[in-house]
């Protein structure tokens, strides 16, 4: 097996991961590739529709989007795919999926060298290739995703994860929140009481219910609700009888627009979820609440407000709690309040400076 270290490639591909969070926590390896190889062509590849989240890019030439096609239409999708994979002519694939697929679609598309984690028989398929970190559980997914350029002569960087906004559609969101009766200046708390992994990564309904109420008599402080498809039924439950402060925007947006309405907020109350990584890549306050997952491994990178009350059998990484919730219900509606509360204690503060 030749050494990367002496590759110079001009042509390389990423085949990133599939979940909005991991995604996001993806980003540095397009920065240090970037950083490493200034001349080469870099091409994003990701599953529609969370490619949107790298349509502004600027550290990437092309985003290579695909659909996870089903029935009749899926052996077409794989062929397309392998094809546009021929065409493009890479020199280097980096696989942070760990899919046999993914590697099996490289290898497919001839795509020169391959490299990517030991895992779910795909060894055979990568030219190059590295057994998981022995600290995997112990340390941030961003640097087990960083990790992975070692073969290459890239040590593990200091690079953020991040996500790019235009001036438009930062512009579109204080348009939007306007529209919802949210006037200028005001003191904006967004809330995601979803996970897409299940419902043990999330807290209680009614408490996220009994946070708003609290917060609500601050006449100063607005609240959006977020979140996708599958809990708008969810947070309109929450939000029902609720007054015209809260804006239920669950359902309703883009991942753009997602995106573009969380960096006008002050704070962002959430469970670990897509939407916690993408406020933390946009440098948005955050407050989390962790139970059935570690937050040593995926939370926020940067910085934010963590609370997690590590009970006995937690992080267990089950989709739904075969027991009690006790991980969950330990977290009471006063301490997130509070967490809540401090933030926003020093926005104000800020603004009176600079007043």
């Amino acid at each position: 097996m030749d050494s990367l270290r002496r590759l110079e490639p001009r042509n390389i591909i990423v085949r990133m991961p599939n979940w909005i969070g991991d995604l996001v926590m993806a980003t540095p390896i397009l920065s240090d590739l970037r950083r490493a190889y200034p001349k080469a062509r870099i091409t994003a590849m990701c599953r529609s529709p969370i490619c949107e989240l790298l349509k502004e890019d600027p550290e990437i030439d092309e985003l290579f989007c695909f659909s996870k096609a089903s029935g009749f239409g899926r052996r077409a999708e794989r062929r397309s795919i392998i094809e546009k994979l021929r065409r493009g002519n890479y020199d280097l694939g980096i696989l942070l999926t760990h899919s046999f697929s993914s590697a099996w679609w490289f290898w497919l598309g001839k795509v020169q060298n391959r490299l990517g984690y030991e895992c779910n028989g795909r060894k055979l398929l990568l030219t190059h290739s590295l057994p998981f970190p022995e600290k995997i559980q112990r340390q941030h997914l961003v640097v087990t995703y960083k990790m992975l350029l070692e073969p290459l002569g890239l040590p593990v960087s200091d690079a953020p994860p991040r996500l790019y906004l235009s001036s438009k559609e930062i512009n579109d969101a204080k348009v939007l929140l306007r529209q919802h009766g949210i006037p200028d200046g005001a003191l904006v708390v967004g809330i995601n009481p979803g996970a897409t992994y299940g419902s043990a990564k999330c807290w209680l309904p009614e408490r996220f219910r009994e946070v708003t109420d609290k917060l609500l008599k601050d006449k100063e402080i607005y609240i959006v609700y977020f979140g996708d498809q599958a809990t708008a039924n969810l947070v309109k439950e929450i939000c029902a009888g609720l007054p015209s402060r809260v804006v239920n925007l669950a359902g309703m947006t883009s991942l753009r627009e997602l995106s573009s309405l969380i960096s006008a907020c002050d704070v962002i109350l959430t469970n670990d979820s897509g939407p916690m990584h993408i406020a933390d890549a946009l440098g948005t306050p955050i407050v989390a609440l962790f139970g059935s997952t570690s937050e040593i491994v995926t939370g926020p990178y940067r910085s934010g407000t963590l609370i997690h009350k590590h009970v006995e059998c937690s992080p267990c990484y089950q989709r739904t709690c075969p027991i009690d919730f006790r991980c969950m219900k330990r977290i009471e509606a006063d301490e997130v309040y509070e967490a809540i509360i401090k933030i926003l204690g020093a926005k104000r503060s800020k603004l009176h400076v600079i007043a």
